[in-house]
């Protein structure tokens, strides 16, 4: 069975990073939103996307420099991000192949997952979506791993924490876990990981590796 690991929010608690990022660079703009409703609404969504939306909520266009500013300010604040806890016992007690599939540029992977100690579990099966097709909840990425690895579909288990990524690998034909043990989990967060296919929602680490054996059987 090939495992399949989203990066921000399952292998590195940097999902409330970015939302702090765009709040603050938002709150500059005029446009005020609580770190919560930047979480629930934007967590997992590509950057195009995201500035779309915001787009039509000012009324205006974002600045033009607004992804620069908003890269540069999270890849520096990336340099002190944390692993989520329980990471590097989980990594150890599984077996098998493994790899990361992340909305994530490669630049950003291998920034955050070095810092936390990560990148060696993994590299170089560290892919990032917009790299290899279509950002998620497109299949594309997972496709892709899965493919790597020579796997089918129905043998790859993916780890998730935002439901646009468990959209993607269900549409992929794969089995997935949800993951609501980040520092940007919210009320409601399981439910909607749920209704977006998981298999099934765990909210510690030492979780994901006994429902994978159980799945594993």
């Amino acid at each position: 069975m090939l495992i399949i690991f989203d990066c921000d929010g399952v292998l590195i608690d940097s999902e409330v990073v970015a939302a702090r990022v765009h709040a603050d660079l938002l709150a500059e703009l005029g446009l005020t939103l609580t770190l919560e409703e930047v979480i629930t609404r934007f967590t997992g969504m590509p950057h195009g996307k995201i500035a779309e939306m915001l787009s039509r909520e000012l009324g205006r266009p974002l600045p033009k420099d607004y992804r620069q500013r908003s890269t540069l300010e999270l890849d520096r604040r990336l340099e002190h991000v944390q692993p989520i806890e329980g990471v590097h016992a989980l990594l150890g007690r599984l077996t098998g192949p493994r790899c990361v599939c992340s909305n994530s540029s490669s630049v950003r992977l291998q920034l955050s997952l070095t810092s936390t100690g990560l990148w060696e579990h993994f590299h170089p099966h560290v892919f990032s979506a917009p790299e290899v097709g279509r950002s998620k909840p497109a299949p594309d990425v997972f496709l892709h791993a899965a493919k790597v690895f020579d796997v089918p579909p129905r043998e790859v288990l993916v780890i998730e924490d935002s439901a646009l990524g468990v959209a993607g690998a269900v549409e992929a034909g794969m089995r997935v876990i949800g993951f609501t043990g980040g520092g940007h989990s919210w009320s409601g967060h399981a439910e909607s990981l749920k209704q977006a296919g998981a298999t099934r929602v765990v909210p510690r680490l030492s979780d994901v590796a006994t429902a994978v054996e159980e799945l594993r059987a």
